[in-house]
């Protein structure tokens, strides 16, 4: 379907097709001929703001799929004139009429480089339009180095990758144009478990690591291994040789330890029709730039960037600080910060025109893991990260050192001494910056299971589950247990049922002393530790499970989370204006 014709009645322009419904207070999507929604709850639509059911779904040719039933004793409403002040419902002509928050949703934009993003719009015909996103959307198997699902209750990493593909029009011009794609911009977003904030963590393109083998799909259905590569560059972990996002996935877990859940994934198009669709995006720069390689010139102070001028923006690297990648990310993330606060504006959330075209744009560009694909699962990653304050999103960057095997430096390597500390906090959910602490009762009763009597080690009784550590953890901290610790009362117990982020150990109340010496015994903190029932061992007795989960860090390593990040000088966070210098 071409841009004329998506989400057009005829000759009708999209964004007259949004009509403001004043029962509601809600923009609806008006497709066809179709009627005003009700605002009484029903089978069609809520006062929740749910999807209401269309009177004709349209494939992407226009044709009408579906037709809705008829409903009994519908009163039709009239369509309000554009311009026209809503007529009060019958009763309130004399009363000052009551202002509902709109419920149309955000939008939320990561952008730089080339450009990633995520991007969803829900409302009382957003099930609908989310239909037609989805098919705009792209999707690469990755196989299992991304999650087949999403969780609304969990923490999330998504890996963020914009790429140097020069697909598109007017981008052959960009560097090199036979790039297959490379890694050029990397966002790993953490969005923590209580949504009070989020860390941005850029990793340098120019990074030395060591690429791990990785599975990739090829063409004809088969699967091939593409061996891994020491000491090179971290953009290479995409595209080279043939790899895929998952690759660069499977990197950034063996350099930070931070599993990436999912992947996001564009090219230089997308950062131009994004900020042209948002009308420009502000940025300020501490002195005036002529760049001669990427062509920017812009004054000193306040300007409005978008199409062309964006990317040469985000490209640029001659006019900020050393002249490099480092430098550079840090004017990527004041960008980020500048869009995010244009999206979430409200000239930008009441504009049904701006909406429509925000949502063409980055859908179109976006390429996502197979596991996020569905209109369902983009909405609930949408609304979960609609949930972090923009103060509380911080911007950081993986803290790296000169590569000390170069004479003239021109890659780096990560500095074992901060790098560590930051890969732990985000790993353990830690904020970067100071949150309200959500649900004080319930963290103090957590802290309440490790006060107590103790048990003696001989006799705690325990079975242990690998929930989603490495291969081999289980009997690995049974050894542990039983040589180290004297437990001789453990059994491996296999896999868990299912993976876990955080590793638990559940106990009956009568189990508590027990539970207590193996939690300060193995470093675990009173969130990790369940109140529950015991499990029979196998000569049948109660017995407590432990279930390593994906935090475990072998046996004998405390799992006690940091109770705070690392100061980190470098940072910057989405609500505050900077400058570039």
């Amino acid at each position: 379907m071409d841009a004329q014709s998506r989400g057009r009645a005829e000759n009708i322009d999209p964004a007259d097709q949004w009509v403001l419904n004043p029962n509601t207070g809600e923009y609806e999507l008006r497709l066809g001929n179709s009627a005003p929604q009700s605002p009484v709850p029903g089978p069609r639509t809520s006062r929740r703001g749910r999807p209401a059911e269309p009177e004709a779904e349209r494939g992407r040719g226009g044709a009408a799929v579906r037709e809705a039933p008829e409903r009994d004793a519908e009163v039709p409403q009239p369509r309000r004139r554009r311009g026209a002040e809503p007529e009060p419902p019958p009763g309130r002509r004399n009363r000052r009429p009551v202002k509902k928050k709109s419920k149309t949703k955000k939008i939320l934009a990561w952008t730089g480089g080339g450009l990633a993003l995520v991007l969803v719009v829900t409302g009382t015909a957003g099930y609908l339009y989310l239909k037609h996103l989805e098919g705009n959307v792209s999707a690469t198997d990755v196989g299992s180095a991304a999650k087949q699902g999403f969780s609304k209750d969990d923490a999330f990493n998504i890996l963020i990758i914009g790429t140097d593909k020069r697909t598109g029009a007017g981008n052959e011009g960009y560097g090199d144009k036979n790039s297959v794609g490379h890694a050029d911009t990397n966002i790993l977003l953490h969005v923590a478990k209580d949504r009070t904030n989020a860390t941005a963590l850029s990793i340098p393109r120019d990074m030395i690591v060591d690429v791990p083998d990785c599975e990739t799909l090829q063409p004809d259905g088969s699967r091939k291994v593409i061996p891994g590569s020491s000491q090179v560059r971290f953009n290479t972990s995409l595209g080279q040789e043939g790899r895929d996002a998952g690759c660069t996935m499977r990197t950034v877990k063996a350099v930070t330890g931070i599993t990436p859940d999912h992947f996001m994934m564009v090219d230089f198009n997308a950062v131009k029709t994004l900020t042209s669709a948002v009308g420009g995006v502000k940025v300020c720069l501490k002195h005036a730039v002529n760049d001669k390689d990427s062509h920017l010139q812009l004054p000193a102070g306040e300007s409005k960037v978008e199409g062309e001028q964006a990317l040469a923006f985000v490209r640029t690297r001659h006019a900020w600080g050393n002249q490099g990648d480092l430098d550079r990310i840090k004017v990527q993330q004041q960008f980020m910060g500048s869009l995010m606060r244009d999206m979430s504006s409200s000239d930008t959330l009441t504009n049904p025109r701006k909406l429509l075209d925000l949502a063409e744009a980055a859908t179109n560009a976006l390429t996502v893991d197979k596991g996020i694909k569905s209109v369902g699962t983009l909405k609930d990653i949408a609304l979960e990260m609609k949930k972090v304050p923009p103060k509380n999103i911080t911007f950081l960057t993986v803290p790296v050192i000169d590569n000390p095997a170069e004479k003239v430096h021109a890659t780096v390597v990560v500095n074992q001494t901060a790098g560590p500390q930051i890969f732990d906090a985000i790993n353990n959910d830690v904020s970067f910056t100071d949150v309200k602490k959500k649900e004080k009762a319930a963290k103090d009763a957590q802290a309440a299971r490790l006060k107590g009597t103790r048990s003696a080690p001989s006799d705690v009784r325990v079975r242990i589950m690998n929930g989603g550590a490495v291969a081999g953890s289980a009997q690995e901290t049974l050894n542990w247990m039983q040589t180290e610790k004297s437990i001789l009362k453990s059994e491996n117990a296999g896999n868990a049922p299912a993976e876990l982020s955080r590793t638990t150990l559940e106990y009956a109340p009568d189990q508590a002393p027990q539970a207590r010496e193996l939690a300060a015994l193995m470093g675990l903190s009173g969130s990790a530790m369940k109140p529950g029932k015991s499990v029979e061992n196998a000569q049948g007795l109660p017995a407590m499970s432990l279930t390593l989960g994906k935090d475990f860090k072998g046996a004998g390593v405390s799992l006690t989370a940091p109770a705070k990040a690392p100061d980190v000088s470098d940072k910057s966070t989405a609500d505050k204006v900077e400058c570039a210098s």
